[in-house]
C-alpha cells in the first residue's frame, strides 16, 4: 500500500512553513546549492557527493560531519521513502532553486521512474511585478499553489533531465539555445534562470560576471558603513539569482583587491576602473578550480551585446 504524499522542498523555511500550515505527508528538505561549484550529472552517486563535499570544504570550510548531518542524512532519508502516492516538489523562480529542481528531477527519473510527480513553483502572483518566494505566500496563496500544482509528464521529466545533463557538461554553449525551444514546458521560470546562469561567466568587457559587477555597482552607488550591511543590502535586492549571505560574502572576498575599505565600504581606484570597463580584471581573478555546473568558469567569456558565450582556447 502506498504511503502519503512526499514533499521535497527547497529549504528549511519552506518545510517549516508547510508543517506549520498542517500539510500532511512526509518531508524531505533539499539542502544543496548546485548553482555553485562543480556538478556531475549522476545525482546521488559517490562521485557526485565527493565533488560536492570537496567544493563545500574548499570554498566554505564546511566540515565532513556538518556536510553529512546537513545534507547527506536528508538525502539518505529520501532514498528510504519508497512508494509514496505522490511526490510534490516545492521550488522557486530563481537560479538557485531552478538548478536544484533540475537535479532532483534527474534523480527521480533514474530512481523513481513511473511515480506520480508534481511541481509547485512560486514566482509571479496575479498581476504583481514582485516575485514571491514560497515562504512569502500567505496561507490562501500557498494552498492555491498546491491545489493548482503541475503534474509532470514523462516528457517534462525527460526535458528537465536533459537540461541538467547540459548544465553538468564541460561546455555551456548548447544551453545558449536549447532552453528557448520548448515553449510548452511547465517550467515557466527555467529560461530566465538559464539566462542568468550564462551571465555568471566573466564579461568580455571587464572580466567580471553580472553578480560581481552588481556588487561593485552597489558599493559605488550607496553609502554603506560595514561589510555586514553590504551583504544585507545585496541579499535584499530581489533578483533571478536567489543568492544568500554566504555566497555574497564569498564573492566580495574574491573581489577584495577592488575595495580600499569595508568599514565603510569603498571601492579602490582599481575597483572604479574595473566597474567603468577601463580595466579588465580577468587575468587577476582567473583560476582553474572555479566551476559553474560542469564547466570551468574562466574558460568562457560572456559577450554582453550579443548575450553569447565565447570559448577561450589555449
Amino acid at each position: 500500500m502506498k504511503s502519503s504524499i512526499l514533499h521535497i522542498t527547497n529549504g528549511d523555511s519552506t518545510t517549516n512553513y508547510l508543517k506549520k500550515l498542517k500539510f500532511s505527508g512526509d518531508f524531505i528538505t533539499w539542502r544543496e546549492m548546485l548553482c555553485e561549484g562543480k556538478t556531475t550529472s549522476d545525482v546521488g552517486s559517490e562521485d557526485f557527493w565527493r565533488n560536492r563535499f570537496d567544493f563545500f570544504k574548499t570554498t566554505y570550510k564546511v566540515s565532513k560531519q556538518k556536510f553529512i548531518d546537513y545534507t547527506l542524512k536528508e538525502y539518505r532519508s529520501l532514498c528510504k521513502k519508497k512508494n509514496p502516492k505522490e511526490i510534490v516538489l516545492w521550488f522557486e523562480y530563481d537560479l538557485f532553486c531552478q538548478i536544484n529542481m533540475l537535479a532532483i528531477i534527474s534523480w527521480l527519473k533514474r530512481y523513481r521512474e513511473g511515480y506520480h510527480i508534481s511541481l509547485v513553483c512560486s514566482g509571479k502572483v496575479g498581476n504583481s511585478k514582485k516575485m514571491f518566494g514560497l515562504s512569502e505566500l500567505n496561507e490562501k496563496q500557498i494552498q492555491s499553489h498546491f491545489k493548482n500544482r503541475i503534474e509532470l509528464t514523462k516528457d517534462d521529466i525527460a526535458y528537465a533531465d536533459y537540461i541538467w545533463q547540459l548544465y553538468c557538461s564541460d561546455s555551456p554553449l548548447r544551453l545558449e539555445t536549447v532552453y528557448k525551444f520548448n515553449p510548452m514546458s511547465p517550467f515557466q521560470y527555467l529560461a530566465s534562470a538559464i539566462e542568468a546562469h550564462l551571465q555568471r561567466f566573466p564579461s568580455i568587457k571587464n572580466g567580471l560576471n553580472t553578480i560581481e559587477n552588481t556588487i561593485l555597482k552597489t558599493a559605488d552607488n550607496q553609502k554603506i558603513t560595514s561589510k555586514k550591511q553590504f551583504i544585507s543590502i545585496l541579499t535584499k535586492q530581489k533578483n533571478v539569482f536567489g543568492f544568500g549571505d554566504i555566497q555574497y560574502e564569498h564573492s566580495i572576498n574574491d573581489l577584495g583587491k577592488l575595495f580600499s575599505s569595508f568599514n565603510p565600504v569603498k571601492l579602490s581606484q582599481k575597483g572604479k576602473e574595473v566597474l567603468e570597463n577601463q580595466l579588465n580584471f580577468y587575468g587577476q581573478i582567473r583560476n582553474d578550480i572555479s566551476y559553474l555546473g560542469g564547466s570551468k568558469k574562466y574558460s568562457f567569456l560572456y559577450q554582453n551585446e550579443s548575450k553569447k558565450l565565447l570559448q577561450i582556447t589555449s
